[in-house]
């Protein structure tokens, strides 16, 4: 088993994520390229140089999606080293309101799910480990260690 010191950890990169909730159902996206292709996930992505979270997730929003949150509410925090030596730190973010139309572009198909029948089997492993409560309002902080696409350990800490 790999073992992490989390307290030392640092990441290569920054990203963020948001899975936009209305109602009973969830709006991801299945992702055309980069980390994860193939997969569906929430709209996001890397930082640019100097971005705060907030401002990356709506700029990767408008992007991938057509759409601007306007209510992104934090929830989480990710932590992922993969064994290649990449790795990524990831703040979760929760909308339920937007303006404009989910659109595709040449990064992200639109795809809204019943919050009862998410597709864990097309997500990240470690996924099914936190969406469903992040999505209910816990928040949260994950730390996970990957050898590809499979999950070699996680940790997970539920905020009070």
């Amino acid at each position: 088993m790999v073992s992490i010191d989390w307290s030392i950890w640092q990441p290569k990169e920054l990203a963020t994520l948001c899975f936009v909730r209305q109602e009973s159902r969830v709006l991801m996206i299945r992702k055309k390229r980069g980390l994860g292709a193939g997969k569906i996930n929430g709209v996001g992505g890397r930082l640019e140089k100097g971005e705060t979270p907030e401002a990356g997730v709506v700029r990767e929003a408008q992007e991938e999606l057509g759409i601007t949150p306007l209510d992104c509410r934090r929830r989480g925090e990710l932590h992922f080293q993969f064994l290649d030596g990449y790795s990524l730190f990831c703040t979760v973010f929760i909308a339920s309101c937007f303006d404009g139309t989910p659109i595709e572009t040449e990064e992200a198909v639109p795809l809204w799910f019943d919050i009862r029948q998410l597709p864990f089997d097309e997500m990240w492993e470690d996924d099914e480990l936190w969406l469903r409560q992040a999505l209910d309002g816990k928040s949260f902080r994950g730390f996970f260690v990957f050898d590809g696409e499979k999950m070699l350990s996680q940790q997970l800490e539920w905020e009070k």
